[in-house]
């Protein structure tokens, strides 16, 4: 059975051919200070790290002394590490309890919980949003690896399914974009009244990312989240434009306009009487993302043109405006969110950001790690490392890796996930 591919099942036609593998970035150059008593962390030159805050998290996450290695079958080509993920890479099967969210200008989200944590948890654990990539949900094998392993961690967990992703309703002529900050606002302002205990983090992967860089940033010092993760940021959509019509990326392109054209056409009905500048018959039979954008999105949120809407909604714009703690990670081979985009040096110059790239990896891809090929991503243990380095420092919460026993004495009530 096909599985999720960047939030969507596309047709097994689309990848019959395979493209080589991008040469990967050159690892960083260490910098050790010959003042400073004590030497700073370092880590695996297989890996690039940078970022204003890398002194202060590297010594926090531990697995980035070890050197990136890739599932040998897989690692000779971004493009066959991609696709095994989506494809191949294990789907836990977890029950979930759907919130349908009603936002401001009628439009709907859906927030999938865990049934039975309101119960079992303190009011205070820490809680994390979790942000899928373009037209994905709660379905997907990342999303929901990512969730098992926050929740064992004795986290409290919800996903934030966009307008009509994930089988979300929508109730209105809008879909969601890389510009709109809206829903993601509403979004934390509600859960975070729910749980006004609980320290908030958020998880975003590819557009999910996107969006979430673009609200921290917009957000600047008011931002109400502790710490958030960004995987597989396209960043700069004018520079992953670019690179999604060449070559092999042609079959993204079409696979992704398939997805969106497919959740359009259930909602067509709302959007029959739409004038303007809107083209909707090319929206409903887009053969590319840029088609959908053209006809649909660009003139929903007020733009000129698609070149319009991508210049205006790169988060790559945003990073010197984040002052929540954000680690960013990025895979150099990445087809879809392109090397040369990342933001090396507002990253470099922000105190609060720190940036890892693997030297492969492909799209949400990452074969490695001590459950490849066929478990987690190598990403989601480091992510945890993370976030619970900072839950530790904005409360007195449980450790999560590297202390199993706490973890396990800190979950033996939680009721068991199936999987």
């Amino acid at each position: 059975m096909a599985r999720a591919f960047l939030g969507f099942s596309p047709p097994t036609s689309y990848f019959r051919q395979v493209s080589h593998l991008q040469r990967p970035t050159p690892p960083s150059v260490f910098h050790v200070s010959s003042t400073t008593a004590a030497p700073m962390a370092q880590h695996h030159p297989s890996l690039e790290i940078l970022g204003g805050a890398k002194d202060t998290f590297l010594p926090a996450l531990p697995s980035l002394t070890r050197p990136y290695n890739p599932f040998p079958v897989f690692a000779w080509n971004r493009h066959v590490e991609t696709i095994f993920a989506a494809f191949f890479r294990s789907t836990p099967y977890i029950k979930l309890r759907r919130e349908c969210l009603r936002t401001k200008d009628d439009g709907s989200v859906s927030l999938d919980w865990v049934p039975g944590d309101d119960r079992v948890l303190p009011a205070d654990s820490p809680l994390l949003i979790l942000l899928p990539g373009l037209t994905g949900g709660s379905e997907d094998s990342y999303v929901r690896h990512m969730l098992i392993r926050a929740r064992d961690c004795g986290w409290r967990v919800v996903v934030f399914n966009s307008r009509g992703c994930g089988a979300s309703p929508v109730t209105t002529p809008q879909f969601y974009s890389a510009s709109f900050l809206g829903d993601i606002r509403e979004v934390v302002d509600h859960v975070g009244g729910r749980y006004p205990e609980a320290n908030l983090y958020a998880v975003g992967w590819s557009l999910g990312a996107n969006i979430l860089v673009r609200y921290l940033g917009q957000e600047s010092n008011m931002c109400r989240l502790s710490g958030a993760v960004s995987l597989c940021n396209p960043f700069n959509l004018v520079i992953a434009d670019e690179d999604f019509h060449k070559g092999f990326n042609n079959v993204y392109d079409k696979a992704l306009s398939s997805a969106l054209c497919k959740i359009f056409k259930k909602h067509a009905l709302l959007f029959e009487d739409m004038g303007g500048e809107y083209n909707i018959p090319l929206a409903a039979n887009a053969k590319s993302v840029r088609d959908f954008d053209e006809g649909l999105t660009r003139v929903s949120f007020g733009f000129k043109s698609a070149d319009d809407y991508y210049s205006n909604a790169c988060s790559s714009d945003s990073i010197k405006d984040v002052c929540t703690p954000l680690l960013c990670i990025q895979a150099a081979n990445d087809p879809i969110a392109p090397n040369r985009g990342i933001p090396r040096g507002d990253i470099q110059d922000n105190r609060n950001c720190m940036l890892i790239v693997t030297p492969q990896g492909g799209h949400l891809g990452w074969v490695a790690g001590a459950e490849a090929p066929f478990g987690c991503p190598w990403t989601d243990p480091t992510v945890m490392d993370f976030l619970d380095h900072l839950e530790r420092g904005k409360s007195n919460g449980l450790p999560c890796s590297g202390d199993l026993e706490s973890v396990q004495q800190h979950t033996e009530d939680l009721p068991l996930l199936e999987v």
